[in-house]
């Protein structure tokens, strides 16, 4: 029988007692295999139910709540997962260390536009009217499959970086279970009067007709470089600042925009105080305009005259009226100001400002404008052509 005070093979030897005490732990050795030593904690803590039983001896006490971010599950896990899972252990590790009961369960994501974007390149589709072709429930069939096709993957990095969350009982946000517990979480927000209306801008895919989240914006090809044409419209001025340039009077301020649906709710113009505006004249007719000195020759073309050349700044505080005609008539008493801006405009003239709630800018819709009786005639009347230059035109990036 051997002695059980001597080791035994395969147990490292005890440290002998100091001067100190006794000593619990062995000596490391010179040479240390970091990774054989996780896997030998690893499986320690895995035998021994080491989780489990501290979610045991936690089990009446004071609740600390963790909810689990579930990543999405249809490409492979990477470095950044990993360091997202370290911060989500380190948490309700040392909150049970307080004496607080952490539960935590994990989950997979199986909702969001990358799962359905994959699926379409597997399937060689592109838009909404392909996918109702090839049947939606179909199409639904395989993003489910796609969205669980690497969860083994998810469920070995979890056990192999000792992030401790009950697999087990993983929830998918796909099923029903989940969607009718999300509603009732909001059903009950809303009945503690917690609900609240407010403004947000949404980036809009008009291809997948759907808001894009914060997440989707981050997934490759999402920006790209476009076209987008551009208008100039004509803003009347209506009044000037004390000691302006008595020729700006009956000029129109030159404003580039390639959003023309929201110029039914333009709020005001803005000018950068140190760039310099040309006020230019067309003989003959007496029209008079006024845009930035530097594009003046581009944007107007042969038969204009500069007359004056005024700082932003010297425009701030004057009013102007709507542009065009129709807008004119739907708001035929509407004065706007003009503002000081901070960044030099890459267009024409001044800077169109959009309305706003605090601390956000928030966009007319377009449908805005289509209702509108005179919609087209509010660009005929408000538009001045004008040849290419930066930030326009069919060759801007």
């Amino acid at each position: 029988m051997s002695d059980p005070a001597q080791p035994q093979p395969g147990q490292p030897e005890s440290a002998p007692p100091t001067a100190s005490g006794p000593r619990y732990f062995p000596d490391l050795p010179p040479a240390i295999d970091l990774p054989a030593m996780e896997h030998d904690v690893l499986a320690r803590w895995q035998d021994g139910k080491f989780f489990e039983r501290s979610l045991e001896a936690t089990a009446g006490r004071p609740l600390w709540t963790f909810y689990e971010g579930p990543p999405t599950t249809n490409g492979m896990p990477g470095v950044h997962h990993v360091e997202a899972r370290v911060f989500k252990d380190v948490f309700p590790r040392f909150k049970t260390m307080q004496g607080f009961h952490v539960p935590r369960q994990g989950g997979w994501d199986c909702h969001g536009l990358p799962v359905e974007v994959a699926v379409e390149r597997e399937l060689g589709l592109s838009g909404k009217k392909a996918i109702e072709s090839y049947g939606i429930a179909e199409f639904n069939a395989r993003c489910r499959e796609s969205a669980q096709r690497h969860v083994d993957a998810f469920e070995e990095l979890t056990v192999r970086l000792g992030y401790w969350v009950d697999l087990q009982h993983a929830y998918r946000t796909m099923d029903t279970s989940y969607i009718e517990s999300v509603w009732w979480s909001l059903k009950e927000i809303f009945t503690k009067g917690l609900l609240v209306k407010d403004f947000r801008i949404s980036p809009y895919c008009p291809r997948c007709e759907t808001p894009l989240s914060d997440h989707e914006m981050g997934q490759p090809d999402v920006y790209r470089q476009v076209s987008d044409p551009a208008v100039t419209v004509r803003f009347p001025l209506l009044s000037l600042p004390d000691g302006a340039n008595p020729l700006l009077n009956g000029a129109d301020l030159l404003v580039w925009t390639t959003t023309p649906w929201t110029l039914v709710s333009n709020t005001a113009v803005a000018v950068h105080p140190d760039e310099s505006y040309a006020v230019a004249r067309k003989p003959g007719d007496g029209d008079t305009v006024v845009v930035a000195e530097k594009l003046a020759a581009r944007v107007l073309g042969e038969g204009w005259h500069v007359v004056a050349t005024v700082p932003g700044a010297a425009l701030v505080g004057a009013t102007y009226g709507a542009p065009g005609r129709a807008l004119r008539g739907v708001d035929p008493a509407g004065r706007r100001d003009v503002l000081q801006g901070r960044r030099r405009a890459a267009g024409p003239g001044p800077d169109r400002a959009r309305p706003a709630v605090p601390g956000r800018a928030v966009r007319a819709q377009l449908p805005a404008l289509l209702a509108l009786p005179h919609a087209a005639a509010v660009l005929r009347a408000a538009v001045l052509v004008h040849p290419d230059h930066p930030g326009q035109g069919p060759d801007a990036g």
